[in-house]
């Protein structure tokens, strides 16, 4: 059982790469993002990620103590169940112009690839810079430590994606 749960929480092994583990967990999460963007229903997206946070504080926490370390370097299941959190604005905001759950294609085609590696660049950025209160959520006690500062990062993220969103409405109606 203590080698199921090391596997899920090392990212399903991405994070036994043997440099930058917590970015091959990344890349991992955006396939947990395009599983509950396929899923085409706002509610599902949702309770996706909530779950996959819980699942993260609950598993994270677990492999600590199997591994008698905090905050492991190549648990990575945390910046895995953060990656959705990263694109919830985004997604959000096509919910609030379309009524629609947007479509993989709006983040994963030959066009708007970018935006996706933007928003993995900036996860990236916020979850190794660890601007306030991010680097203080470490702190928290077990499982909580470790995803919280994810979640935060990918909060962060979100935040870039309206603050782009209205910078762009703003110089369009000038």
């Amino acid at each position: 059982m203590d080698r199921l749960l090391l596997w899920v929480a090392q990212g399903f092994g991405s994070g036994r790469a043997p440099f930058a583990p917590g970015t091959f967990g990344s890349v991992v999460g955006f396939g947990w993002f395009a599983l509950l963007l396929a899923a085409g229903n706002v509610w599902i997206y949702v309770a996706g990620t909530l779950a996959g946070i819980a699942a993260s504080v609950w598993c994270c926490g677990k492999a600590e103590k199997i591994l008698q370390q905090t905050d492991p370097g190549s648990v990575v299941l945390d910046e895995i169940c953060a990656i959705p959190v990263c694109f919830a604005a985004a997604v959000g905001l096509q919910l609030y112009h379309t009524g629609q759950m947007p479509l993989l294609a709006e983040f994963f085609s030959a066009r708007t690839w970018p935006l996706a590696v933007a928003g993995f660049l900036a996860f990236r950025f916020f979850d190794v810079l660890k601007p306030w209160p991010v680097r203080q959520s470490q702190a928290l006690p077990g499982g909580w430590g470790v995803t919280v500062d994810d979640v935060l990062a990918g909060i962060y993220v979100s935040a870039c994606w309206l603050t782009a969103y209205c910078g762009h409405a703003l110089w369009a109606r000038s």
